[in-house]
Parts: C-alpha cells; structure tokens; sequence
C-alpha cells in the first residue's frame, strides 16, 4: 500500500456535457480539479486514470439492451429512444456518450479495485457519483450508475459486506434499486423529502427485501446545518457499527446547499465538510479505512462544488484544509476566465456548525425529529436494533 490516497482522475470525463443549457455543467469538474492543484495537494495523492468500463462491467447493473441504445444514442443523438431515457430534458443525447460515461463509471470502479486490493486506503472519484440510473434506463442526469458498479465490483471480488452512505439532495434511487434484495449491501440515504423533490422516492417505509438492506431519512425542505447533522449522527454511525462494512462507499452531492437551484436545503458548506469528515472517521471505525468517495449532484458550479470537493478530496489524503482558508488567486483568475463568474474568497460559508446529539433527546413536534424517528422505526427492528 502507498499509504497515499488516490484521486481517479481522467480530463476526458469533462467531455460528460449534456449541453450549454443543462445544469450539470462539465465545468464544475474541471475547476474542482484545478482547486485541488491550487491547494497543492497533488503531491499527497496518487493521480489515476482507470480503464473504461467495459460491457462486462457495465453488465453487473446495466442491461445488455439499455447499453446497446445507450451506444446507439451515441453514434446519432437524434435517434436516442426515450423508452430508455435517452434524449429527454433530464437525459439529452450528446455524441461519444457511452465513451464518457463508460469512462466516469471505469474510475469508480477502478476506485473500489485499488481499495479492496490494498493499493490504497482512500480513492475518490468527483466526477462519478451518478447515482439515479437504472439497471434499464437513464435518469436524473445520470447515464451509467458508477456507485452502484463500483459496488457490484466489490461483491465480485469477495466482499461480503459493503456500506453505502448517500448524502446528495436527492434519493440515491438507482443504487438502492440496484441492491434491494442483497443483504450484503446496506445503502442508506439522506435527501430531501419526496414530496418535494425528484426522484419522489425514498420514503423511510422503503427498507429493501433484504432485512433493512435499504434506509431511508426524508429531510423536510428546508433543513439546514444543525437538523442535517443531527439527522446523519443519529442514523449513520448506529448502522454502520451493526452491519461492520469492509468497504465503506460514500456520495456526496454537493446539492444540499442552500445556494443550489434545484432543490430546497439550506446546508453550508461547511456542515458538507463535516459530514466528509465523519465518512472519513466511520471509514476507519467501521471499515479498516477502506473508503470510496464519490461526487455526485451540484450545480452552483463555481461558488460550491468546487470547494466542496476540494475538502473531501484534501480530507482523503490526510491533509484537510481550514475552512478559513484563502482559495488561491491562480483559481479565482481561472474561474473568471472560464465563467465570467467572481469566484468565492475562502474556503468556508462562515458557518461553524453545532448539532444536538440523538441521545439528548428528540422533539416529538419538530418535522426534523418527526423524519429521524420514522427512519429509526422504519429500518432499526429489521436490523435488530432499538428504534
């Protein structure tokens, strides 16, 4: 083992481009990578670039028919058949779009491969995290389901237990589809609740056919720092101690945000920080270390996924940067070049954020406590805990 963590990383993946109006603008990725070289943290990680998937791979979640239209597709973006999701708002089709999502899904997979071999203890993948595709179809801006085939390629090579924390705005639907009948796989979601956002799935009643392999924590809109905290504390490290994963995989859309478009969190950057901080530690708790992390949803471009990302990266080579840090000109410059867009000064929101402890004690009448304890009642019984 190296004893450095590895950043998978290929330019190629900025070719991901549903076009110049869709939110989910390439350009998040590639100043992500360029912050992550600002703050010098090149030098701590491994710089990878894993293989593509190729159709075996991608046939451990993925359909044979639904990888075939989605090279279709590819070869002529105007014949993409929406019977598969392709070539719909959400979904256009762009040309070599199998190529570049074949990419995205290669470097998680390449990710939980260094990981569960040993080569490395940390592996992180921002550009993947497309956590709403379907064994058949795409959805929510997400081709090829990375999360869920860097899993099944756990499971291919022994693994016995693997843990799946999402904390994206939305439900992590695609990686809980994926694993709803495998015990072996626990995938627990935290998003906004259904009523009020895509997917309108994850409600705490959906626990898996697999003996609460699938749990659930619909957050009310509007939730900020201190109710998010508190919801992950009192869900996430309970059931990782009870299901002891060898592998602790992690999304971490940065959508949560309250600057973010498309949904309705009020999240800072720096409960996002904290939240990548405790993966890291329930990694080493829970999982001998072992730990993928994964982007995944953002679309405040400049002022949050980059930095956001920046953190869980720097956190997963041992080297965190402050929050009152000073984002480093080069970028700032870089940004406007590339945007047009005044980018942020530090690395914070200027938040510290304070949560209350489960074991303190919950408020029957508060929305926030009213969700965690639908979840607990919901998912503890068949995971042999308390609720």
């Amino acid at each position: 083992m190296s004893g450095r963590a590895q950043l998978m990383w290929d330019e190629a993946v900025t070719g991901y481009d549903f076009g110049p109006d869709h939110p989910m603008d390439p350009v998040r990725l590639a100043l992500t990578r360029r912050l992550i070289t600002a703050f010098d943290l090149d030098k701590d990680l491994d710089i990878v670039s894993a293989k593509p998937a190729g159709d075996s791979t991608l046939r451990l979640v993925h359909r044979e028919d639904y990888i075939a239209a989605v090279k279709a597709a590819s070869e002529d973006p105007a014949a993409a058949d929406m019977a598969y999701g392709l070539g719909t708002v959400d979904d256009p089709a762009f040309a070599r779009m199998h190529d570049v999502s074949a990419r995205i899904a290669g470097q998680s997979v390449g990710a939980a491969e260094a990981v569960w071999s040993g080569d490395t203890l940390h592996a992180v993948n921002f550009a993947g995290g497309l956590h709403h595709a379907m064994p058949g179809a795409a959805s929510g801006f997400c081709i090829y389901n990375d999360a869920a085939l860097a899993i099944a390629r756990l499971l291919e090579l022994g693994a016995e237990r693997v843990a799946y924390v999402d904390v994206d705005v939305h439900h992590g639907d695609g990686v809980q589809a994926a694993f709803w009948e495998d015990p072996r796989v626990l995938t627990i979601s935290l998003h906004e609740h259904p009523r009020t956002l895509f997917p309108q799935t994850g409600w705490p009643e959906e626990t898996g056919h697999a003996e609460g392999s699938a749990v659930n924590v619909a957050l009310p809109a509007g939730t900020g720092d201190e109710g998010w905290l508190r919801a992950f504390h009192a869900v996430v490290p309970e059931l990782l101690a009870e299901f002891r994963p060898q592998v602790l995989v992690t999304q971490h859309g940065a959508d949560t945000h309250f600057e973010d478009p498309l949904a309705h969190l009020a999240v800072s950057l720096d409960a996002q920080r904290v939240v990548q901080a405790s993966c890291h530690e329930l990694a080493h708790q829970h999982a001998d270390g072992r730990w993928v992390s994964l982007g995944g949803g953002g679309y405040a471009v400049v002022d949050v996924v980059p930095r956001s990302w920046t953190h869980l990266t720097a956190i997963a080579a041992g080297r965190p940067i402050e929050p009152a840090a000073v984002v480093p000109e080069e970028w700032r410059q870089e940004v406007f070049a590339r945007t047009r867009q005044l980018a942020p000064a530090r690395m914070t929101d200027g938040r510290d954020p304070v949560w209350r402890d489960w074991e303190s004690g919950y408020d029957p009448a508060d929305r926030l406590d009213q969700a965690i304890v639908a979840t607990r009642r919901a998912a503890y019984p068949l995971r042999g805990l308390l609720p």
